[in-house]
């Protein structure tokens, strides 16, 4: 019998979760011809989050859960998820509700078809502001431009991925991650179901602005170095203006004998550039920090616990 794990990184759900295990139960004795493992990745939850996961363990032995020793973070909890998940395949979908469980045996339906990574595609979402919508669809087109990886739009981490995928994946272990980029990025041969996002069931979102900004310039400086580039692109040519225009006045002030002024448009043009400077800096300072995280070598995550068994950490 096939092993199907479902992932679910929870932090400050315990609203969702009596919801979400009921909705669980109906498909997984729906699907009586896999063998099923939930996994929950307790990411700090400061709430009754993991009170409530261990009970449910306790009169279901499929509900297995991971508690992180503090707040790493939803990209940290899924790269735990894949470490510890032991199925044949492995769904990832938040506790929210946003993604519906509903939809996994169709996911499934084509992973037994032959299909590595099958993704849900979002063809509308409920619930969500008209702002986040737009930066939301800019930030795919920025990102399919500037990559040569290939990026599915509109398509969050729901989705099934078979063992060589998680597999591949478990190799992956930069501390700045940016999973979706990641999916893209190991290939596989992938295929689209499309779905209609759900507002969540219950609780407020945890991602703010902050969080989705950091998170997108994580995604596009993990895929390529393309922003370095651009850079380049940007100091040539504003070198090049400062040149000229530095020997247009020192020209006119030679040869018309005409006295420099105009220094309010001397110190604009100081501002702008030195704007540009600042900016390129930034760039090149993202890279560094990365490279400065890398060069650490901790450890993505520490457990605090593994189904009621205090962890060690001693890998």
């Amino acid at each position: 019998m096939k092993k199907i794990s479902i992932i679910i990184p929870a932090y400050n759900e315990e609203e969702s979760l009596p919801i979400l295990y009921e909705r669980l139960s109906k498909l997984m004795e729906a699907m009586n011809s896999y063998e099923f493992e939930i996994l929950f990745i307790n990411d700090g939850s400061k709430d009754k989050t993991i009170e409530i996961i261990k009970s449910m363990r306790e009169k279901d032995n499929r509900i297995c859960y991971v508690d992180f020793a503090r707040n790493f973070g939803k990209e940290i909890a899924m790269i735990a998820g894949l470490d510890y998940a032991t199925g044949d395949c492995v769904v990832f979908m938040d506790a929210d509700l946003q993604d519906p469980p509903e939809l996994i045996p169709e996911l499934v339906k084509y992973w037994e078809e032959g299909y590595d990574d099958v993704y849900a595609k979002r063809r509308s979402r409920k619930g969500e502001t008209w702002l986040k919508k737009f930066t939301s669809k800019l930030y795919y087109r920025v990102l399919q431009h500037v990559t040569k990886v290939e990026i599915q739009e509109d398509t969050g981490d729901f989705r099934l991925l078979d063992r060589r995928c998680v597999n591949a994946l478990k190799k992956l272990r930069e501390s700045q991650r940016n999973t979706k980029s990641m999916f893209s990025w190991i290939g596989y041969k992938k295929k689209e179901v499309l779905y209609d996002r759900d507002p969540r069931v219950a609780g407020s979102t945890k991602w703010n602005y902050v969080k989705l900004m950091d998170l997108a310039i994580d995604g596009i400086t993990s895929l390529t170095t393309s922003p370095l580039r651009i850079s380049t692109f940007i100091a040539i040519p504003t070198f090049i203006v400062l040149f000229v225009y530095f020997i247009y006045v020192i020209e006119k002030s030679i040869i018309i004998h005409e006295a420099i002024q105009a220094f309010q448009a001397i110190i604009l043009l100081i501002l702008f550039f030195s704007g540009i400077q600042i900016l390129l800096f930034g760039i090149i300072g993202e890279y560094l920090g990365r490279i400065f995280n890398e060069t650490k070598n901790r450890p993505l995550y520490l457990v605090n616990e593994y189904n009621g068994e205090k962890e060690m950490n001693d890998n």
